[in-house]
């Protein structure tokens, strides 16, 4: 691989690293950091991917997942989105979510959760079709889809914030 284009790949990671930083409000002053097996960047596809035991934390967020492709604008070079495939789990103080499917949109501050969404707080659950999770509101919206109902079991005294209903 030419110089050039080494250089090239290492600054678009930077940028991409340094918007998903910004975008997250206080978190975005705290260090994003991402493990993974493997890192793949495309110039021409505006995208970072990584596979393998990927962790990504910053601040009191961290995501666990198989594969995150991290996708950034053509003009600002700015994150337009955070996808994650398979197992991906994201924990936030005493908050868990777990999906095969997320997207991280961090303009709007929210992961949108599917294939088989699960939230937890404390010992409390709630799962449905959807699960939209807002990281700095302390809050969630869960919707059902066809044949299908938003399922919660709340344990009374549950040591889980916010009334022990997932939030």
């Amino acid at each position: 691989m030419r110089t050039s284009s080494v250089i090239t790949l290492l600054w678009l990671l930077l940028m991409t690293l340094s918007a998903v930083a910004l975008a997250a409000g206080e978190r975005g002053s705290q260090p994003l950091q991402i493990k993974a097996d493997d890192l793949v960047t495309d110039s021409a596809a505006r995208t970072a991917t990584f596979t393998g035991k990927v962790t990504a934390r910053q601040g009191d967020i961290t995501m666990y997942t198989d594969k995150m492709i991290i996708t950034y604008s053509d003009k600002d070079k700015e994150v337009e989105k955070v996808e994650a495939f398979g197992n991906v789990r994201i924990s936030q103080g005493n908050r868990l979510a777990q999906a095969g499917h997320a997207v991280y949109d961090s303009k709007a501050g929210k992961i949108v959760l599917d294939a088989n969404p699960k939230m937890f707080q404390g010992e409390n659950v709630v799962t449905g079709k959807v699960i939209t999770y807002f990281v700095d509101d302390q809050r969630s919206v869960v919707t059902s889809g066809p044949n299908e109902r938003v399922d919660v079991t709340i344990h009374p005294g549950s040591k889980g914030k916010n009334d022990g209903v997932p939030r």
